[in-house]
């Protein structure tokens, strides 16, 4: 499956308040599903000296399911697709890359 399959399936499951002209909700969701991928690695940090077993991380796997349903979400209710999300991000990346200004701080790198 491809991201904007992944996208068409997902948006047939959203149901929150005003779908299609909300982008409120998702972004609420996105930034907490990110806190539950970031508190299950915390765990890992503080209960397992950093070592990441199986069991958790399906469950970080199941999270970040979660994290790209809300990335998809709101990508919907902005008028993006996926696709076009995940091409112009790695654009973005290489010209950094090229630049050598992975590192730092701002979009303008």
């Amino acid at each position: 499956m491809n991201l904007n399959e992944y996208q068409i399936k997902a948006r047939k499951t959203a149901l929150y308040p005003n779908v299609g002209e909300n982008p409120i909700y998702p972004t609420l969701g996105l930034t907490g599903e990110a806190g539950e991928v970031a508190d299950k690695v915390k765990k890992v940090i503080r209960d397992h000296g950093g070592v990441f077993d199986q069991t958790t991380k399906e469950a970080i796997m199941l999270e970040l399911g979660d994290v790209l349903w809300y990335v998809s979400q709101l990508s919907s209710e902005l008028g993006f697709d996926l696709e076009h999300v995940a091409l112009s991000n790695l654009e973005k990346l290489t010209n950094r890359s090229i630049k050598g200004r992975i590192s730092g701080e701002g979009d303008d790198r």
